[in-house]
C-alpha cells in the first residue's frame, strides 16, 4: 500500500511540474515578435501542435516544452517562459470562459508556402520575402510558368508580389519607360507571353490570374499586397476586353471599356472607375493614394475588433501587441471603402480618411487577404530605395500582420459560418 501511495504521489507531482513553453506576444515582454512566428512555424514542421492563445498577450503561442524549442528561441532570440502544467491549464481555462474575448486555436500542420514574383527580382524587393526570410520561413518561389502549369496546387499559401495582372506594366509608362529596367522587364514579359501562347502580356496575365481564382476556389489561401490586390481584381473584371492602350499591346484599347467591365467575376471590388490615362501612375478608383490627406505624422491605420469565440479567422489575421499600426504608402495604398463588396470583411481602416488597408474574404473553399502599402516600415517606398532592414524592426506590427496570414492555413478547421 505504501508502494502504491509512492507512486500516486510521484504521478501528482510530475503532473504538477510538467511544462509547457509559453512565448509572448505582448508589447512589453516580447523583444521579437517576427522571429517568434518562426519558432512556430519550425515547431509546426517537427509535427508538434501549437495552440494560437487569440487575445491573451496580444496572441501568444503555446508550445510543448522540449530542450530543442527551449534552444531554438535562444538562438534566434525570441522571449520565452516556461510554465507548469497547472499555470497552463489556469490561462486555458481563463481564455475559455464566456466572459473573456479570447479563443484558443490549434495548430497542426505547416502551410506549403509560395510566392508569386518574378525571377530576377530579390527578397528585398518585396515585405513578404524580407519577412519571410527574417522569421527563417521557408517558402519557394512561382511565377507565370508554374501557375499556367498547375504548380500551384501542391501549396497551402500564395503570396502574390507586386504585380500588375492587367498587363500595362506597372503603369510606369510616364515617368520610367525610357529606363533600361523598364525596356528590359517589357521585353521579358512579352517573351514569356510568346513562350506561353499568348499574343499579348495582358492575355497571358489574364490566364494566370484566372489560375489564381481557380486555385483559392478550389481551397487555397490568397495574400497580396500593393499593386498585386486591384490589379488582379481588375483582370478578372476585364477578361474579354481590352483596357491596355497602344504603348502597352500595340494596338487600341476596346471602345468604352468602363461599361464592359464584369464586377461580378472580381474578389473583393465593385463599382471601380479604371484610369484610362497611361501617364497616371494609377489603375484605378479602388486605390485612395491621390484621394487621401494624411500627413505621415498622423497616418495610422486601426485594427478591427472581432470575437474571437464566434468570428476565430478575423481575429487570427488581426493579432497583434497594438491595434494602432503606422500606415505605409505604395502604388495601392489603400481601398476606398464604398467600393468593396459586402461580404468583404474589413480589417483595418484609417477612420480619418474612410479608408480599408486590410480586408479579407471567402472565395469557394478558400480565403484571400489584401493588405494596401508596400512595406509596412518604409513610409513611402520608391524604385531604387535600400532595402528595409529588419533587425532595426523586430517587434513591427505592420510586418506581424503579414505573419499572422502565413500561420493561418496552419489553423484546425471548424465549419464556417455561413
Amino acid at each position: 500500500m505504501k508502494k502504491v501511495l509512492c507512486i500516486l504521489l510521484l504521478f501528482i507531482s510530475s503532473q504538477a511540474f510538467a511544462s509547457y513553453v509559453l512565448i509572448p506576444m505582448d508589447a512589453g515582454s516580447q523583444k521579437n515578435h517576427l522571429k517568434a512566428y518562426g519558432i512556430t512555424y519550425w515547431t509546426l514542421n517537427k509535427d508538434l501542435k501549437v495552440k494560437w492563445l487569440l487575445n491573451y498577450r496580444g496572441g501568444s503561442f503555446l508550445l510543448p516544452d522540449t530542450e530543442a524549442i527551449r534552444r531554438e528561441c535562444q538562438i534566434r532570440g525570441v522571449s520565452f517562459e516556461v510554465i507548469s502544467n497547472a499555470k497552463t491549464e489556469s490561462i486555458l481555462e481563463e481564455i475559455s470562459s464566456p466572459s473573456q474575448n479570447m479563443e484558443a486555436v490549434v495548430l497542426e500542420k505547416a502551410p506549403k508556402i509560395a510566392v508569386y514574383t518574378p525571377k530576377g527580382k530579390l527578397p528585398w524587393d518585396d515585405a513578404v520575402t524580407m519577412v519571410l526570410q527574417y522569421a527563417e520561413i521557408p517558402y519557394e518561389t512561382v511565377y507565370d510558368e508554374e501557375v499556367l502549369n498547375d504548380g500551384l496546387l501542391v501549396f497551402d499559401w500564395l503570396h502574390l508580389h507586386h504585380e500588375d495582372f492587367t498587363g500595362q506594366y506597372g503603369k510606369f509608362y510616364a515617368q520610367y519607360r525610357a529606363t533600361s529596367w523598364y525596356i528590359e522587364e517589357k521585353k521579358e514579359a512579352e517573351a514569356l507571353a510568346l513562350k506561353m501562347g499568348f499574343g499579348k502580356v495582358s492575355e497571358e496575365k489574364l490566364a494566370v490570374s484566372l489560375k489564381i481564382r481557380d486555385y483559392v476556389i478550389g481551397g487555397g489561401f490568397m495574400f497580396a499586397m500593393c499593386s498585386a490586390t486591384d490589379s488582379f481584381d481588375i483582370a478578372l473584371s476585364a477578361e474579354g476586353v481590352d483596357i491596355c492602350e497602344p504603348m502597352f499591346d500595340g494596338d487600341g484599347s476596346t471602345a468604352n471599356y468602363q461599361n464592359k467591365i464584369d464586377y461580378h467575376k472580381t474578389f473583393a471590388f465593385s463599382d471601380f472607375l479604371l484610369e484610362r490615362s497611361p501617364l497616371v501612375y494609377e489603375f484605378s478608383s479602388i486605390d485612395t493614394t491621390r484621394k487621401r490627406h494624411v500627413p505621415k505624422s498622423a497616418d495610422y491605420f486601426t485594427l478591427m475588433d472581432f470575437s474571437a469565440k464566434w468570428d476565430p479567422i478575423p481575429t487570427m489575421l488581426c493579432q497583434n501587441h497594438t491595434a494602432l499600426v503606422k500606415g505605409f504608402m505604395g502604388q495601392t495604398t489603400a481601398f476606398t471603402k464604398e467600393e468593396i463588396k459586402s461580404n468583404v470583411l474589413v480589417l483595418g481602416e484609417t477612420k480619418s480618411n474612410g479608408e480599408a488597408k486590410y480586408i479579407h474574404g471567402i472565395k469557394g473553399k478558400g480565403f484571400f487577404t489584401f493588405y494596401g502599402g508596400h512595406d509596412p516600415e518604409d513610409y513611402q517606398h520608391r524604385v531604387g530605395d535600400a532595402k528595409t532592414e529588419l533587425d532595426l524592426h523586430p517587434t513591427s506590427p505592420g510586418y506581424r500582420l503579414i505573419l499572422n496570414n502565413v500561420l493561418f492555413p496552419a489553423a484546425k478547421k471548424k465549419k464556417q459560418k455561413t
